[in-house]
């Protein structure tokens, strides 16, 4: 059994794949334009974070009803737990699915059915981010945070996704400001195709807690040296960087350069069902083109518990099973 780890930049939307979209497709009345899971599987190849994200969206419409959000989420589920997965915490996009008429109670009924019964059933704690699309206006952002109100009891925080470039978290001030009034925690994407400017102002403007992504503080020696010195967590995703060009080649990948820098990086999976792996995969990756070892990759699992926005007691006990684990 892989490693006990926590997985906290993983998009529910991002699990969903080529067999369940055909599956959701049929049971829906929707004709996909692909002939079959092959010819949707080859479609899966990318040149830049767009060419995913047109279709990322294009491929959600399946997810109608709550159960077809219901059956995501158990499916990415069972992966994760054969992963070693024991805590995840869960990226959704509402403005992708309600801006196509289907209503957030029907996302967050979908989710949470599965999502209530992780632990018992999976043995993974869970928690839920609302994204905001940062390519779409903040108005719009505010209005979804309000929607949301009446489910709090299910959000743990609110996160910012979708295209980095020419949309900079500055754009969402006020928006997380309310978020953090309404007690909800706050997390950011920054400086994966972005600037490492992003990243400061994720942290100083939105004042995110963990910033995921965040491969380009490399390029700021005093971004660096703050990130190491309050040890804000970045959820990094290597075999997403490779598949969207944002590195050439895993070989390349800056992570074991962060680790060095002394900053506090986690590994996770992004959007396993288009990137090519779910999160052990990215382990695995690491191991094998860049040299990881056993311990490197034991400090990976346990920086994950200790990013992750868990209760002490189990964060404890989850750090306790890695540092029981015989490998990796």
């Amino acid at each position: 059994m892989p490693i006990p780890k926590a997985e906290l930049h993983l998009h529910i939307e991002g699990t969903l794949e080529p067999e369940l979209a055909f599956t959701l497709a049929d049971r829906n009345g929707i004709t996909l334009p692909y002939s079959d899971v092959d010819a949707l599987r080859q479609a899966y190849s990318f040149t830049d974070l767009q060419s995913f994200l047109n279709l990322y969206y294009e491929l959600m419409d399946v997810l109608r009803t709550p159960r077809d959000f219901t059956d995501l989420t158990e499916a990415y589920l069972a992966r994760a737990a054969a992963q070693g997965v024991r805590h995840a915490e869960i990226f959704f996009d509402p403005q992708a699915h309600t801006s196509r008429g289907v209503d957030l109670d029907t996302v967050i009924e979908g989710l949470t059915a599965a999502l209530d019964t992780s632990l018992a059933r999976h043995g993974i704690s869970t928690a839920l981010i609302l994204c905001f699309l940062r390519d779409r206006p903040a108005h719009e952002a505010m209005d979804t945070l309000h929607q949301a109100r009446p489910h709090l009891d299910h959000i743990s925080a609110v996160g910012l996704d979708s295209a980095e470039v020419g949309h900079p978290p500055e754009k969402f001030t006020e928006v997380f400001a309310a978020a953090r009034d309404m007690g909800l925690r706050c997390v950011a994407h920054a400086g994966e195709e972005g600037p490492a400017s992003y990243i400061w102002q994720a942290l100083d403007l939105l004042k995110a807690e963990r910033i995921d992504h965040g491969i380009r503080a490399l390029e700021d020696p005093a971004l660096l040296t703050r990130l190491a010195a309050d040890q804000t967590p970045l959820t990094v995703c290597p075999l997403s960087n490779v598949r969207l060009r944002a590195v050439d080649h895993m070989a390349h990948h800056p992570l074991p350069a962060l680790m060095d820098a002394g900053l506090l990086v986690t590994v996770n999976s992004d959007d396993p069902s288009y990137f090519g792996g779910y999160v052990h995969d990215n382990f695995q990756a690491l191991h094998t083109h860049l040299g990881l070892d056993t311990e490197q990759l034991r400090r990976l699992a346990r920086n994950s518990f200790t990013a992750a926005f868990l209760d002490p007691d189990r964060k404890r006990a989850l750090i306790a099973q890695v540092d029981a684990h015989p490998g990796w």
